[in-house]
């Protein structure tokens, strides 16, 4: 992974105004990985997103770490429950076409 698709996190912090521990918090709940770069922490560019869904939780619904954990747990049943529909509708169509 090149330095290029890496975020600081202090950078991170100050530009959204948080504190680094919401991080660690993250990170101690598995929800968040950081790489270290002669010991600097960064975030992976590919979690950027699930990091900043995760900071508009906690901000603007006042959503704990605990519960952010639990709405991700969810997110991601969903996800596999709605790929799971696909795949059983597309297994359907074959026994409709006969």
């Amino acid at each position: 992974m090149t330095r290029k698709n890496l975020i600081s996190t202090d950078e991170f912090c100050v530009h959204h105004n948080i504190e680094f521990s919401f991080i660690r918090n993250l990170c101690d709940f598995g929800l968040l990985q950081t790489v270290m770069v002669d010991k600097t922490e960064f975030i992976a560019e590919s979690q950027l997103e699930k990091l900043e869904r995760m900071l508009r939780l906690h901000r603007d619904l006042d959503i704990n770490v605990e519960g952010i954990d639990a709405i991700d747990h969810l997110l991601e049943r969903m996800r596999d429950l709605q790929a799971e529909i696909i795949s059983l509708k597309n297994k359907l169509r074959l026994y409709e076409d006969e």
